[in-house]
């Protein structure tokens, strides 16, 4: 490396010397994956506000998206069956377009309060809710489509990235003036001109997709 960027033509994911860093993981690592949601998978998510999903396009390229709810807003159906609502937002949809040409989908559930998080694989089917014989009504609206998890991999992760973060931890969080006003933000992103709406509107107006 030079100048604190990568070797040119060098893949940092591949490259054999970078590899060889690495041992083998322990046998409890490996053996911890496993192919359905059991009791205590199912009380994780049932505990859990908050997850990343992640999906990508037909030919590869990686998205991540944040979804979150009240405790247990994903609903494990089964021990194989995972629903997750899709909540009216900003309409770019761009996990759905995602699943819809490439089913397969990971999530990352957190727990505020614990430190350790859970990783859920599958593939996905999109249906509507009212084609799945349970109540996703939240916060007094029924979501648009509800992605239909087929589980297939679960384990959960150790805690030392949360731990390291402190991403709990109540003196590290950061003072909302550490950071410029969502309004300023979006004026410069899209070259908007001022005067702007304050935040409150602005957000009302992003959820809203308008």
């Amino acid at each position: 490396m030079t100048g604190g960027g990568y070797r040119a033509g060098v893949d940092s994911v591949t490259d054999p010397d970078v590899l060889a860093a690495y041992h083998d993981p322990s046998q409890m690592v490996v053996d911890k994956v496993v192919d359905r949601l059991d009791r205590h998978c199912r009380s994780f998510i049932e505990l859990s506000p908050f997850a990343t999903l992640s999906t990508a396009t037909a030919d590869g390229w990686p998205d991540v998206s944040p979804r979150g709810g009240d405790p247990g807003f994903a609903r494990v159906l089964d021990e194989h069956r995972l629903a997750l609502p899709d909540r009216p937002g900003n309409n770019r949809v761009d996990s759905l377009r995602n699943l819809a040409a490439n089913p397969r989908v990971a999530l990352l559930f957190f727990v505020p309060g614990i430190e350790e998080t859970l990783r859920v694989f599958g593939t996905t089917t999109l249906v509507a809710p009212e084609d799945l014989d349970v109540d996703l009504t939240e916060f007094g609206r029924a979501p648009r489509s509800v992605a239909l998890v087929q589980v297939e991999r679960a384990f959960f992760q150790c805690a030392r990235a949360v731990m390291r973060s402190g991403l709990w931890d109540p003196e590290r969080r950061v003072d909302r003036a550490a950071f410029a006003p969502i309004s300023q933000v979006f004026r410069d992103h899209c070259k908007l001109p001022a005067p702007l709406p304050d935040d409150a509107v602005m957000r009302a107006e992003l959820a809203e997709g308008l």
